[in-house]
Parts: C-alpha cells; sequence; structure tokens
C-alpha cells in the first residue's frame, strides 16, 4: 500500500512512528520542508493550500491510502480545492482527522456519532464542512475521525507542569475528552481497513474535568499542583476560553464496535502513568 498524508502534525507523525512499516511507500506534504528534521524516509512535498506542483498531484493519484490533517479554512478545505482533479482520477482509501468539537455544547451530557452537530464556534462551523465535502468527494466513503484533545510524549501535563505553565481552572461541570496519540494511530489503521467509510468517535473512556488531569500528573511527579483558579476571573486568551464554551460527555463504544480498536490507554490515569514510566515530566 501506498500512502499519502496530507499534513505531517503530531498524531500522523506517530502513526508512521507506529505502522510506517506497513506501507511500502510514504510521502508528505508539509509547508516548509527545509523546518523538519523528523522527516527521514518520507518523500515530502511542499503545499502551503494553492498551486501544488505536479509531483505531488501524480503521488495522490498513485496513493492507495490519503490521511487528511490539514485544518480546513474560511473558504473549505484546501486539500479539495487544490487536488480535485487527482481526486476524481481513482479510488482510494481516505481518512479524514476531525474533532468532537463540532458537537457543541451539551452540558455534560453524553452524545455519539448520532447526535447531530451544533458546532458554535466559526472552526468547528468549518471542520464540520470540510467532513462533509470529503463524503461528498467519495461518494459516501471517506473514514471520518472525530477525534478528542490529543496528548501523548512531548505533549501532556507532566511537561506543563515541569515547564510550570500548567493551571486548574475550575468551571463548574466542565468535562473535556481525551485521547492518546498512540491510540489516534489505531484508530487510523483500523479505518484504513475497515470496508467502508463512516464517521467515529476516537476518545477514551472517561470525560473528565481538566484540573483532576493536572492534579493526578502533579501526583505522579511529587509536587503540589498549580493553585485553584474561578474561570469567571480567571486571565485566558481568547482562543483558550473558547475551549471551555462546550462541555460534552463523548462515547467511543462505536469506535470498539465497528473498528475492533481497543484503547492502550482507557483512561487519563492510564496514559499519564505510562508516560511518566517512560520518563515524561522528570
Amino acid at each position: 500500500m501506498r500512502l499519502f498524508i496530507l499534513g505531517f502534525g503530531y498524531s500522523a507523525r506517530h502513526f508512521v512512528r507506529r505502522f510506517g512499516g506497513t506501507f511500502a511507500q510514504i510521502a508528505c506534504t508539509v509547508r516548509d520542508p527545509a523546518r523538519r528534521d523528523d522527516l527521514a524516509g518520507i518523500e515530502v512535498h511542499p503545499f502551503a493550500g494553492s498551486d501544488p506542483d505536479r509531483a505531488t498531484v501524480e503521488r495522490i493519484r498513485e496513493a492507495d491510502i490519503l490521511l487528511v490533517s490539514i485544518p480546513p479554512g474560511p473558504v473549505g478545505d484546501p486539500a479539495i480545492a487544490a487536488f480535485a482533479d487527482a481526486l476524481a482520477t481513482s479510488r482510494r482509501k481516505i481518512v479524514y482527522l476531525s474533532t468532537i468539537g463540532v458537537y457543541g455544547d451539551h452540558a455534560g451530557a453524553w452524545v455519539d456519532e448520532s447526535t447531530p452537530p451544533q458546532a458554535a464556534l466559526e472552526r468547528t462551523r468549518m471542520r464540520l464542512a470540510a467532513e462533509q465535502a470529503w463524503m461528498d468527494a467519495t461518494g459516501g466513503d471517506a473514514a471520518i475521525l472525530r477525534l478528542a484533545g490529543i496528548y501523548g510524549p512531548g505533549r501532556n501535563a507532566l511537561a506543563t507542569l515541569r515547564a510550570g505553565t500548567a493551571r486548574r481552572i475550575i468551571k463548574p461541570g466542565q468535562v473535556f475528552n481525551r485521547i492518546h496519540v498512540d491510540d489516534i494511530a489505531s484508530a487510523i489503521m483500523a479505518a484504513v481497513h475497515h470496508q467502508n467509510g463512516g464517521t467515529w468517535n476516537v476518545c477514551d473512556d472517561e470525560p473528565a474535568p481538566p484540573q483532576d488531569v493536572i492534579a493526578f500528573a502533579a501526583q505522579l511527579i511529587g509536587i503540589a499542583p498549580p493553585p485553584e483558579e474561578s474561570f469567571a476571573t480567571a486571565e485566558m486568551s481568547a482562543m483558550a476560553r473558547s475551549f471551555y464554551a462546550s462541555s460534552a460527555r463523548v462515547s467511543n463504544a462505536k469506535l470498539k464496535r465497528e473498528l475492533g480498536v481497543t484503547l492502550a490507554y482507557p483512561t487519563y490515569r492510564h496514559g499519564l502513568d505510562a508516560l511518566w514510566r517512560a520518563g515524561e515530566g522528570r
């Protein structure tokens, strides 16, 4: 199988580290190949959102699997706009990485893939539109993976505590959903092998208040957690504050039932404990 990755971000990098040996050829796009030092063994193509070169288009035509992690923009998904002709010439498996943010606020209630999205933020409305565009482009055969908040090596509460940037923001009733990057990689691979398209939530088993995650990480390290701060009065950027506008408990039952994914890290405690034992936060 030949894999082409549009947007070589955190999740895509870990997918290649875990499953790269499965593919006969791997190519990807990045904005500036000269600034990347983690692309050994991968054919790299520059792509900034428009005017791709001929080699990039040809590799997409040849690919058996297309993994898309480029975020959409105000005028739609840049990959669909740039590669429409190549996408139309042959059938391939397309896995699109989206976000559970499309569900919007449900006041902490449980939601699943049958819950109608109610994206209130511009960025989540763009994601929802991009999901539909990929479904339209593939006749419904795209695999849409709606990712929860991602953590893993170098990107976790242990690291933020050691860096002195962790905060315990308290908003009563607020919960967030999370997923370890290794479990994202497993979900991508399961979607690659699944015969049909569809939409699946990729999250762990336990939505939890954000302050609980920081407190558990501090316990692992053996330090006092940062003081509690009220959300109402905390100084936060508009972007950071916007994440607290939605609270929902997202179900992963369909991911397990249809794609057969068994989570390596079913809760944040499993994930953080494994990261701590691997040397994170020390």
